[in-house]
């Protein structure tokens, strides 16, 4: 595809490139998806505590604050190398946490990927909004799959690995993230991400553009990001602290993440028509409900409502991606910048309050507490800019 090509007025959905970016998302964040089914592994290695280990998740997001200066630099020159480089990059440092030799270096690894994350996630999803045309919601859903997709195969394809290499010998895996890296030079070097303007757009033109999409948003990313914490970062620790099974907490953290490819392939879309602030409420109306429900059943009706709980919760951040893009003329991939910077820091200081509170109080009365906080974004919704009334036709 030509630079030509890719800058020309047209509204078709270009299904082929779309689904090579959402590959290279596959990829790049399977690596990502080792940390949760590992930590109770790491927590065994280090002793370390469950705020330590918190704040690992923590020091993984910490480069995002730096995605909004990113994004500027995106907006205005070729940016498919950082997606290029970054499978590689994040490989090494994920395939290299059970070899580390103390929790400092753990930490240092960590961040490394947290860099890697940055280049990847703050160019790809403004050109998917670019090669889906009028549908964003669609394109959002089919890159968001990617890595939805990644974090439920990745925690079985790391305990298998690991249960037969051991902690410390699982990082030949690598070798994936390295190869993609070179496959996806070959097949995006022609593939530029858009240029809006040569011409410098400073950050706080972006902010002003786009502030009545992210006060509300922030909102509801504080109140989401406790039950994505719980469910997400310590599931497996839950798990395995109930049944002794490594590989149950694994499943589990997988049951949850597949429920969120399905999600998104089902609601993304449906926000096309339905509204973004109405699949946006749907989702986070309905998550916290069930994630108490989890809590308050047993036998398979539980994980019933585990799978429940990841379509409802994990499908929603597709479609904040789409309406921030849809108020973000002047500085796309900054305003995308700006969402994930959001959307990381509350996630990665939540989580560390999240382990806080599970060392004092216990994890069961954490997670309930979390699934409270959740009923809170809700007012923050109604802010959203959008239609509120429901229609279920184009």
């Amino acid at each position: 595809m030509t630079t030509r090509q890719l800058h020309r007025k047209d509204s078709g959905f270009r299904t082929g490139s779309v689904m090579v970016l959402s590959f290279s998302h596959f990829i790049h964040d399977l690596y990502l998806s080792f940390l949760a089914p590992l930590l109770p592994r790491l927590i065994d290695k280090f002793g370390l505590s469950m705020t330590q280990a918190g704040f690992l998740s923590t020091v993984l997001q910490i480069p995002a604050l730096i995605n909004p200066y990113l994004g500027t630099v995106a907006d205005r020159m070729n940016g498919r190398y950082f997606i290029i480089l970054a499978p590689s990059l994040t490989a090494v440092a994920m395939s290299a946490l059970g070899a580390a030799p103390n929790y400092y270096f753990l930490l240092l690894l960590l961040f490394v990927a947290g860099v890697s994350t940055s280049l990847f996630h703050v160019p790809a999803p403004v050109l998917i909004h670019h090669l889906s045309g009028e549908k964003s919601g669609r394109g959002m859903s089919f890159y968001m799959t990617g890595g939805e997709l990644a974090r439920a195969a990745g925690p079985v394809f790391i305990i298998a690995i690991v249960s037969v290499s051991g902690l410390e010998g699982y990082y030949p895996v690598l070798v994936i993230g390295v190869a993609t890296s070179f496959f996806l030079h070959l097949k995006f070097r022609d593939i530029p991400v858009p240029i809006k303007a040569r011409d410098k757009v400073p950050l706080m033109d972006t902010i002003r553009e786009t502030k009545q999409v992210f006060i509300p948003i922030s909102g509801i990313l504080i109140a989401r990001g406790f039950m994505h914490a719980t469910m997400t970062s310590f599931l497996p620790v839950y798990i395995e602290l109930e049944t002794g099974n490594l590989w149950l907490a694994g499943i589990s953290l997988a049951l949850v993440e597949a429920a969120g490819v399905l999600g998104i392939l089902t609601l993304g879309p449906l926000s096309d028509r339905l509204g973004r602030k109405n699949t946006i409420l749907l989702c986070l109306v309905t998550a916290p409900v069930t994630m108490m429900a989890f809590l308050g059943t047993a036998g398979w009706l539980r994980y019933l409502f585990l799978i429940l709980t990841g379509f409802t919760l994990l499908s929603a951040t597709p479609v904040m991606l789409a309406l921030v893009q849809e108020h973000a003329r002047k500085g796309p991939a900054a305003a995308n910048g700006l969402f994930i910077m959001l959307s990381f820091l509350s996630r990665s200081s939540i989580v560390v309050l999240v382990g806080f509170a599970a060392d004092r109080f216990g994890l069961e009365p954490t997670y309930l507490a979390s699934a409270l906080f959740g009923l809170l974004g809700i007012p923050f919704i109604l802010l959203l800019p959008g239609r509120s009334g429901v229609r279920f036709w184009a």
